[in-house]
């Protein structure tokens, strides 16, 4: 034979799609797994299309799950995540992925890692990556995850069944501070930006400072160089003043404005009173054709923390936090008190579809 054979499982989460696989059928952390995730997903692939794995050609679809037995006292699952680079050899595990932690718990219901409920299950999901708890409330029919449902993701095409994913004190998972500067507000490159760690670490800008709306499409982002240059210079020097080095996948960076009327990649046209806040995020070098879900979760909580530039632009009162983003609507519910005088965030709540795609075997050389 020439290829292995590894039992894996093809997911949609959220607005992403990944390869999730059991740890025991995957060689320990290092180098002999990241070749098998590389070549399972098709990487590296200097044509951009991961035409000889099952990746997609975007960060969103250049995804591998990886689910074991917890390592910690309060979990049912250990769950890591990892990024595929789809033009370079790299496989990076710097922070989670929100959309595919929506698949982690039907994942592991399905695979009777978890006995199921009727109704509703809860899996508590331990997130190597950033060292933090995943409450997922999962629906349940027939002793499977359930798939059907009225619940209508923006940038997913029908409806599903909902799943709430409760991330426990978000803050700090990256570096181990919410405001890794210290400050709600910093100057950098120039250019006023917030510096928040809420899940994911993120630096965010004004659109209007970096010569945008933040009501441009993906594709407009991505094809004006000279923006899409300036803003991987201020990610670069945010990294260095959170004390991270400077990957390709943390910080990301994003750029926001007060609401205003746009039209979605589906055509659909939101007015501005249908979200709070409007926003684009740049991942992996492109920008998010939705919106990295961490990076969401992370801008709700900024905009619950005076001072930052998301709380100044962000429309007041709401209960959640609504993003308006490239492919719709996101409601998010973040929850940020003071403790020790400081600004904490007890806990960020989202809502998501997921299902399983294919099952089977991967295969690779």
């Amino acid at each position: 034979m020439t290829q292995k054979k590894i039992r894996a499982v093809y997911m949609r989460g959220g607005t992403s799609r990944c390869l999730v696989f059991r740890a025991d059928d995957l060689p320990p952390a290092g180098a002999a797994r990241d070749r098998i995730l590389l070549a399972a997903l098709g990487s590296p692939d200097p044509y951009g299309r991961q035409l000889n794995g099952l990746g997609g050609g975007i960060s969103s679809l250049s995804k591998a799950c990886i689910v074991g037995a917890p390592t910690h006292a309060d979990a049912d699952v250990d769950y890591t995540f990892a990024q595929v680079d789809v033009k370079s050899p790299v496989v990076e595990y710097d922070g989670n992925c929100g959309n595919c932690s929506s698949a982690i718990g039907p994942f592991a219901i399905d695979e009777g890692l978890v006995r199921a409920r009727e109704g509703e299950t809860l899996v508590r999901v331990h997130n190597t990556n950033t060292k933090k708890l995943i409450l997922a409330h999962v629906p349940v029919r027939d002793g499977e995850a359930a798939v059907e449902g009225d619940f209508e993701l923006a940038g997913v095409a029908g409806r599903g069944a909902r799943i709430a994913l409760d991330f426990i004190d978000p803050g700090g998972a990256g570096t181990g501070r919410l405001l890794p500067t210290g400050r709600a507000c910093d100057v950098i490159a120039g250019v006023e930006a917030s510096c928040v760690d809420a899940t994911n670490p993120l630096v965010f800008v004004r659109a209007r400072d970096v010569g945008l709306t933040a009501a441009e499409t993906p594709q407009a982002v991505d094809a004006n160089t000279d923006v899409m240059a300036r803003l991987e210079k201020l990610r670069v020097e945010a990294a260095m003043r959170m004390g991270l080095p400077p990957s390709a996948s943390a910080p990301k960076i994003a750029f926001v404005a007060g609401p205003r009327d746009y039209v979605a990649l589906d055509g659909v046209r939101h007015g501005a009173a249908d979200y709070d806040v409007l926003a684009r995020a740049i991942s992996m070098g492109n920008c998010h054709r939705a919106f990295p879900l961490t990076s969401a979760m992370c801008l709700a909580v900024a905009a619950r923390i005076d001072g930052t530039v998301v709380h100044e632009v962000a429309t007041k009162g709401a209960r959640d936090v609504r993003l308006g983003h490239a492919s719709g609507v996101l409601p998010l519910d973040a929850a940020v008190t003071t403790r020790d005088g400081q600004a904490w965030a007890e806990r960020v709540t989202v809502y998501r579809t997921a299902r399983r795609l294919m099952e089977g075997f991967v295969r690779v050389p």
